[in-house]
């Protein structure tokens, strides 16, 4: 047996004990009785000291070394360069500080859940300091280079070798096209009537029309199912088991709706992935590809490109709605009094509006830009947790041009910064970044696309990103894969094109 082997099936074991832990983090955003928070935490903190343990132990170290001085395929040296990775950066973490980072964020979670049900920031803010904190110290562990900042360390979790100052380099010119946009749509144009979004959808219909859309799309509910939560999320937990949560609001569809597609969107990127496939090794034997970098997904950028396609470019096409619409109107008796177009016109409605997942593609990319600044200036110094509901809010007014009417609304709203996952908001843009430029070059490659949506057909663009996208899992970075597929380096505007040749003639323009 190889020592590349041996590396592969030591990574098998490590990504079974993260898969236990997406098990617990799932469980307790689901079904988990409220009482059980305290010994969550503690199940919690143990898994990440034991996950950490194998992530830094010396023969770890030893194996990714001896496999470096053998004569490799360009996809296993990708898998060891991966692995390396993943180990220089585990190493530079205390598992003191990886434990408390684990307990500190599950009970903070709970709190999380309680202070946006109360509108209560004070009994959130305690915890929102610690977790702060610690992460700060974990970007002190990581370090971020010369001419760097703190947050550099933590958006590298995420987003691996992008920097704050390229971000901002990016979001700058980007916000300010958008809010042009949002202005020319919102001064000169026609805005539909948003009523085909507010007829009542009973929970169950709308349950319903969600399972009907997740089986059309290829989500395959054999190896993946739907819950129900607080803050929308995705886990893939292994071969076999990708589960997604969505939430229901009675008055307002489209939320769940596009949540679900949003989530499945994930889901299918992790369905996609090669976790249940074999890759050969140096001695041209058979290696399970799951627990190596091989089976993991790229950056959480690319991740959320394959959620925003499918809720957006997908679900909120003229295509899509022309197979739908029929469906939608069996579930919600109301609707049926909206034509067709109506109903398309109206989920494509431009208005800023106060919750993130639930905003428009118009201003959607603002509310991340928003979160991007501010929780950059936390983590720097520049602004405290106790003056943070004042600048989202003098923010929020300035960015999308609202008053924020209470904290629920406001800095309450997302789950992440209860979990610590600071540097993790600017991936929500750069994701529809990469989807733009992604769908331009699929459709140049597969015409008659939209034909295929009219008639609830949406095998082919899946099976394409199955092979351009999710069957790579870490074997390219980020920019790399999107320059490979696509021919260019990541550009905003196949985003500014894509956005203004649907906006503007929903608008009359």
């Amino acid at each position: 047996m190889s020592k590349y082997a041996d590396l592969c099936a030591y990574g098998r074991k490590g990504a079974t004990l993260g898969s236990i832990g997406a098990l617990l983090g799932w469980d307790q955003e689901t079904y988990m009785p409220r009482g059980g928070g305290e010994a969550r935490a503690e199940q919690m903190a143990l898994l990440a000291g034991m996950m950490h343990e194998r992530k830094t132990a010396k023969e770890f170290g030893d194996l990714i070394s001896a496999c470096e001085g053998e004569s490799l395929s360009d996809e296993q040296a990708a898998c060891v360069r991966e692995f390396r990775r993943d180990y220089d950066k585990a190493t530079k973490l205390p598992q003191s500080l990886v434990e408390e980072l684990a307990r500190t964020g599950s009970k903070a979670q709970d709190v999380w859940k309680d202070a946006r049900k109360a509108n209560d920031f004070a009994m959130f803010q305690p915890w929102l300091e610690k977790m702060v904190d610690l992460s700060r110290q974990k970007a002190d562990c990581y370090g971020f280079g010369e001419g760097g900042e703190v947050y550099d360390a933590l958006l590298d979790e995420y987003e691996p070798n992008a920097t704050a100052r390229e971000v901002e380099a990016v979001f700058t010119p980007l916000g300010e096209k958008l809010s042009a946009l949002v202005k020319e749509l919102t001064e000169n144009g026609t805005a539909p009537d948003d009523a085909p979004t507010t007829v009542h959808a009973p929970e169950d219909r709308q349950h319903a029309l969600g399972m009907h859309v997740l089986k059309a799309i290829g989500f395959d509910l054999n190896t993946g199912r739907l819950d129900v939560t607080t803050h929308p999320f995705c886990s893939g937990f292994g071969p076999g088991d990708t589960r997604l949560t969505t939430r229901y609001d009675e008055k307002f569809f489209p939320g769940a709706l596009y949540g679900t597609m949003h989530e499945a969107g994930h889901g299918m990127y992790e369905q996609g992935l090669p976790k249940s496939k074999t890759h050969e090794g140096p001695a041209g034997d058979a290696i399970a590809t799951f627990g190596t970098p091989l089976a993991d997904s790229i950056s959480l950028g690319i991740h959320e490109s394959q959620s925003r396609m499918w809720e957006n470019m997908v679900g909120r096409s003229r295509a899509f709605w022309s197979w739908i619409y029929k469906e939608a109107c069996d579930q919600f008796a109301e609707l049926g009094k909206f034509s067709e177009d109506e109903v398309y016109r109206a989920v494509n409605i431009v208005r800023p509006s106060f919750i993130r997942v639930e905003a428009d593609e118009g201003t959607y990319n603002l509310h991340v830009m928003l979160r991007f600044g501010i929780e950059r200036a936390m983590i720097s110094g520049d602004l405290s947790v106790a003056d943070l509901p004042g600048a989202w809010n003098e923010r929020f007014k300035q960015m999308l041009g609202l008053d924020v009417p209470d904290h629920a609304n406001g800095c309450l709203q997302d789950v992440h910064w209860s979990f610590g996952l600071f540097g993790y908001f600017p991936t929500y843009t750069l994701g529809n970044l990469y989807a733009a430029q992604l769908w331009k070059t699929i459709n140049g490659q597969l015409p008659g696309l939209e034909d295929d949506f009219a008639k609830g057909d949406f095998g082919r663009l899946l099976a394409w990103l199955n092979e351009n996208v999710h069957t790579h899992g870490r074997r390219y970075g980020a920019g790399e894969l999107c320059e490979k597929v696509t021919g260019a380096t990541l550009s905003a505007e196949p985003l500014l094109e894509y956005l203004g040749g649907k906006l503007r003639p929903v608008y009359g323009l």
